[in-house]
């Protein structure tokens, strides 16, 4: 069993934030809390680097196409070195225009976060790996039910 990172709730709410920005479709929000050279790689392994890149390739995702909304549960907080630490989540999405989760696009998202000093954690690396689990369906139905508890009632 790995021990829980001490500053586990600092990064909760970095990937919060992270999902929070996503979901608002606001690249300059998503972008906010990576480091100057962090690194996102996208559901369909696009691959965008630094802060101001991530922000202005995002804008123009999100200004161009609908994307889906993520539901998102975190799996794990875990010390990976000193002033390093990697979060595991499992995320669903909700297409453009609709309200309940697609299974097929099931994601683990894997955060790697870094402290810049005096705790200020910023996202080094954000990836986003397809969780489709076509091998094991019972897993995958478990999944989207947890996830689609999660949801709030409209």
């Amino acid at each position: 069993m790995t021990a829980a990172h001490p500053q586990d709730t600092q990064i909760r709410a970095l990937y919060a934030d992270f999902v929070d920005g996503w979901n608002r479709r606001s690249g300059a929000a998503v972008a906010a809390g990576f480091a100057d050279d962090g690194d996102i790689i996208g559901f369909d392994g696009s691959h965008h680097r630094g802060r101001l890149s991530i922000a202005a390739d995002l804008r123009q995702v999100f200004a161009t196409r609908e994307t889906p909304a993520y539901v998102a549960v975190v799996r794990s907080v875990r010390p990976v070195a000193e002033g390093v630490a990697m979060l595991i989540a499992h995320a669903g999405m909700i297409p453009p225009g609709g309200n309940d989760l697609d299974p097929r696009f099931h994601a683990v998202h894997t955060m790697v976060a870094v402290d810049e000093g005096r705790g200020r954690w910023r996202i080094s690396l954000f990836q986003t790996t397809p969780a489709s689990w076509r091998q094991d369906p019972e897993a995958r139905q478990a999944l989207t039910d947890e996830l689609r508890g999660l949801l709030i009632p409209q």
